[in-house]
């Protein structure tokens, strides 16, 4: 963990849930009166059978009576009131993580960590929400009352009170049974459907090579095996959830039979009335009203308990950054030190601990063979490998102890594989900030898109889905290259930015690299042509993850060539 970390414990989630302490007490009071109230059908059964039928008052019946709808009224409200801070407190919490889940869901993603979705800690985080808005959230506030609910049939009868608790402790275990008896199943399930999901995605992203070559009946077997395998266990789950449903039913039906059997018996003794006996039967439904709502909202609470230890996990792996330095207009002015990016899996670092100082505004041109660690090297000089801390320096200053927001603008980037997002031609290559319209035009002239551009029907207001179809794979390359320039960046990074281009499109590149220079920025431009080297003022060569050499390039007649090779 690096110094531009904040430093996690754990239980993040847990301090962000504790820092609603208000709302959460406001939510008790409130179910205070809500269960308190929930007395009211009891009491006014009693007072029904045991006072105005003997007596006969209809003035007591009328009085009892506007008691029971005003009492009523109070605990709609409060059940109300109780619902809305919830939903509140339940946004406010989304709101409160949902920039940093966003945060941890795209460093995780940065981090090439690819078991779940991309979207799966944002999914998490829905889950949770809708979870403490729901009958399960409302259950635990009612589950105190319980013991209030079972000591009131105490008091009308020890026989009422004991049956009644007997129930409770039967539900009680069914829940907790229920727990253990589904928690793998549905564990099991959850991660065959992320399984399958994750499937589709990474394979839906090469849909013209799969049509080409013929491989959609092997991708399709695939993933009907991957997919009967998650109906298999989604299956099971089910059934075991539907079993538990059916005893847990089974023993609610049961309990209100028998409840209102021995209220009976005791009436029939003389030893409760028949206002008791009818009482107990909706006494008894309150009290165990809680735990039926939990046992019907538990695959719910292990859903939510399951997404909620994922996006613990999620955000424990990735803390929130420090307030990192923001960064003034750099020079360029790049180094590296001991540089040693590892890669799950190997044994070796890709680069064995690599050193060397980049000028401000000179082009490096960076060449050697497949495999040798040049796009590595790529990733490591912009920032984006995971685990390289105090090993790529900007101005002096370690790379990631710049403030991302202020250093990015500075910074220009082309990868290997364009990646060019949904938006207009403008916005892609504005990085999707407030539109310049000056700076898109220039940045796109610099790379010979002007003219191209606004041929088109809509111009720079091209939808790329729509552009998709019109654009060679050399324009699209032309266009990742007009976003790497757009604002003057100080340091810009080529990954093999000549791989699509015909001779119109490579003049262009030279054109703009040589631009860049005349600019003072610092250019890295992996290449493996040796006629781009006219263009560099030094060259570095890897082999196998060391720096075999690193000088000046000789310009003959024939070719540029590496100068004292090693």
């Amino acid at each position: 963990m690096s110094a531009g970390q904040t430093r996690t414990t754990g239980g993040e989630l847990r301090r962000m849930l504790m820092s609603f302490k208000p709302e959460i007490a406001w939510v008790a009071i409130f179910s205070f009166f809500a269960n308190a109230l929930m007395l009211t059908p009891t009491l006014y059964m009693l007072q029904v059978f045991d006072r105005v039928l003997l007596s006969g008052s209809q003035l007591t019946l009328i009085a009892l009576t506007l008691i029971m709808v005003l009492f009523f009224s109070v605990m709609a409200f409060a059940e109300w009131v109780r619902s809305r801070l919830l939903v509140r407190a339940s946004a406010r919490f989304d709101d409160a993580l949902s920039r940093r889940v966003f945060n941890a869901a795209y460093e995780r993603r940065l981090a090439a960590v690819r078991s779940t979705t991309p979207a799966q800690p944002l999914s998490d985080l829905t889950t949770i929400r809708q979870y403490l808005t729901g009958n399960g959230a409302f259950a635990f506030f009612d589950l105190p009352w319980i013991s209030i609910y079972i000591a009131v049939l105490f008091l009308m009868h020890p026989v009422l009170g004991w049956t009644a608790l007997a129930f409770a402790v039967l539900l009680c275990l069914l829940a907790f049974a229920g727990h253990r008896y589904t928690q793998a199943g549905h564990k099991q399930a959850a991660d065959g459907v992320i399984d399958v999901n994750n499937f589709l995605y990474a394979k839906s992203g090469n849909a013209e090579t799969v049509e080409a070559m013929g491989m959609l009946g092997n991708l399709r077997r695939l993933w009907l095996h991957l997919h009967r395998q998650q109906l298999a266990s989604a299956g099971a789950a089910f059934e075991r959830a539907h079993r538990l449903q059916a005893l847990t039913k089974f023993v609610q039906y049961t309990q209100q039979s028998i409840i209102l059997g021995v209220g009976a018996l005791l009436a029939l003794k003389g030893e409760i009335g028949v206002g008791a006996m009818i009482a107990s039967n909706a006494l008894l439904g309150q009290a165990l009203r809680p735990v039926g709502a939990l046992v019907g909202s538990w695959r719910q609470f292990i859903e939510a308990r399951q997404a909620w230890g994922r996006l613990d996990a999620v955000m424990a792996a990735h803390p929130e950054r420090d307030a990192s330095r923001s960064a003034p207009t750099l020079t360029g002015q790049v180094a590296i030190r001991a540089l040693m990016p590892e890669a799950p899996g190997r044994t070796q670092p890709i680069l064995q601990s690599i050193s060397a100082e980049f000028k401000a505004g000179e082009v490096v041109a960076i060449v050697g063979p497949s495999g040798a660690g040049k796009s590595t090297l790529a990733r490591c000089l912009v920032g984006i490998w995971p685990g390289v801390r105090q090993q790529v320096f900007i101005d002096g200053t370690a790379l990631e102890d710049w403030s991302r927001d202020s250093l990015g603008p500075q910074v220009g980037y082309l990868p290997q594989d364009i990646e060019l997002m949904d938006g207009t031609i403008a916005e892609n290559i504005a990085r999707f900030g407030p539109l310049e319209s000056q700076a898109v035009i220039e940045a796109a002239t610099r790379t010979g898109l002007h003219e191209m551009i606004l041929r088109m029907p809509k111009g720079y207001d091209t939808p790329m889905g729509e552009a998709g179809g019109m654009l060679s794979g050399g324009q699209r390359q032309r266009i990742g290259l007009a976003r790497a320039l757009y604002g003057n960046p100080r340091i810009v990074v080529l990954d093999e930015p000549n791989a699509n281009l015909d001779d119109v499109g490579e003049a262009a590149l030279v054109k703009s690299v040589r631009d860049a220079r005349a600019r003072g920025t610092t250019v890295f431009m992996i290449v493996h042509q040796p006629h781009l080297l006219v263009v560099a003022d030094r060259v570095l060569l890897l082999e196998q993850g060391r720096i075999k050499h690193f000088g000046p390039v000789v310009v003959q007649k024939a070719a540029p060539q590496i100068e004292n090779p090693a």
